[in-house]
C-alpha cells in the first residue's frame, strides 16, 4: 500500500521487571541507572516515569537523584524501546592495558591494577569504566561483574567476579567486614608520632551544581575508621600506610584534611600550594594507591592476599621528595 513503511519495526514493548542492585550500580543516581538500563527510551520519557511514580526502588516511589545500594529492587515498568544502539567505543589501547594489569586470576576471581583516571563503570556522564571495558577485553567471561569500587582518581587493586557464586560469596564477606584493605597515600606535612586511628563518622553532600562531597558529622554521619602509619617521611610530606576497616566514599581523603594531612593532589578536600608544590616535583594525580587486597576465598576457603606496586608515576614522585 502506498505511503505505509515496508521497513520491519526496530521498537519491542518489554513487560514489568524487577532488577536487584549488585555492587556494579552501588552508588549509582537512580536517573543513570535507567538510562542505561532502558536504552532507547528518550530521557524525558524515563522522568516522567519517575515522577509519575512508575519506577520504584523497594516498593516505594523516589526520585532521580536517589543513589542506588546493593540489595536494592528497582521496579521498571513496561516500556515501547528501541533497538539499542551499539555500545561505546573503548580504545583498543586501553583494552590492551587492562589485559596486562592482571595481578591474579582463578576460575572464581579477577583481580586487576587499576589505572588512576579511570572510572570503575559507566554513569555521570562517564561513556564506559573498567566493567566495561573488562567485559569487551575478556569476552569469554560473560557473568563479570565488580565486586567493590575505587575512585577514579585511585590506583591500585579492584577485585571482579567471574560467576554467582564468587559474587555473592564476597558481597557477603565484605558486608561482615572480611575484605582486608591498604592504601598508600602521600600527605602534606611531616607526620609526627606513629599509628594513628581516626574515628570520624562521614556522610554524603550533594552541591547545588551536582558536585559530591563528603563531610565529617559526628550526628548524622556513617561510621567511619580509617588507620593511618608512616613508612617515609619526608622535609614537607609524609607517605602513609593507611588501612580501612571501613569503606565509606572518599574516606581516606576526607580522614587525612580532617586531621590536618591533606592528600597529595586532592583538588577537591586538599591544599592548593601544597599540590602547586607537589606538580614542580612530577605529580600530576592524587597520590592514592590501593596496594593490598586479603581476604578468605569464597569458593576455596584459602586465605588470598594480593598486592599492586607502586605506579611509577608515583615512585618517581617519592624519589623527587628531599628527606629531612
Amino acid at each position: 500500500m502506498c505511503g505505509m513503511s515496508t521497513q520491519p519495526s526496530t521498537e519491542t514493548v518489554t513487560g514489568v521487571r524487577i532488577v536487584t542492585i549488585d555492587a556494579r550500580h552501588d552508588g549509582q543516581r537512580l536517573d543513570n541507572f535507567l538510562m542505561r538500563e532502558l536504552k532507547g527510551v528518550p530521557r524525558g520519557h524515563i522522568y516522567r516515569l519517575l515522577r509519575t511514580g512508575q519506577v520504584r526502588v523497594n516498593r516505594g516511589r523516589c526520585d532521580a537523584s536517589r543513589k542506588l545500594c546493593v540489595g536494592d529492587e528497582v521496579r521498571l515498568p513496561p516500556v515501547r524501546m528501541s533497538e539499542p544502539k551499539e555500545g561505546p567505543d573503548i580504545p583498543p589501547g586501553l583494552l590492551a592495558l587492562l589485559r596486562d594489569c592482571v595481578l591474579h586470576e582463578d576460575a572464581d576471581l579477577l583481580i586487576i591494577n587499576k589505572p588512576a583516571g579511570l572510572a570503575v563503570h559507566a554513569g555521570s556522564g562517564v561513556d564506559y569504566g573498567v566493567i566495561e571495558a573488562m567485559r569487551e577485553a575478556r569476552p569469554d567471561l560473560p557473568e563479570l561483574e565488580l565486586l567493590h569500587r575505587l575512585d577514579r582518581d585511585t590506583s591500585g587493586c579492584l577485585m571482579l567476579s567471574k560467576n554467582r557464586a564468587a559474587l555473592t560469596g564476597l558481597q557477603t564477606l565484605i558486608r561482615r567486614g572480611g575484605l582486608y584493605k591498604q592504601y598508600q597515600a602521600l600527605v602534606r606535612g611531616v607526620w609526627r608520632g606513629g599509628q594513628r586511628e581516626v574515628d570520624a563518622p562521614l556522610r554524603k553532600n550533594t552541591l547545588s551544581g551536582g558536585e559530591r562531597m563528603v563531610r565529617v558529622d559526628p550526628r548524622e554521619g556513617k561510621p567511619s575508621r580509617s588507620i593511618f602509619a608512616p613508612e617515609k617521611v619526608f622535609a614537607q610530606a609524609s607517605l602513609m600506610r593507611v588501612e580501612i576497616p571501613t569503606g565509606r566514599t572518599h574516606q581516606i581523603r576526607v580522614h587525612a584534611a580532617h586531621i590536618g594531612y591533606p592528600l597529595a593532589g586532592d583538588e577537591k578536600y586538599g591544599d592548593a600550594d601544597f599540590n602547586r608544590r607537589l606538580r614542580e616535583k612530577g605529580l600530576r594525580r592524587l597520590f592514592l594507591h590501593a596496594r593490598t587486597l586479603r581476604f578468605t576465598h569464597p569458593v576455596t576457603g584459602r586465605t588470598l592476599e594480593v598486592s599492586a606496586p607502586l605506579p611509577v608515576e608515583l615512585v618517581n614522585v617519592i624519589e623527587a621528595l628531599t628527606r629531612p
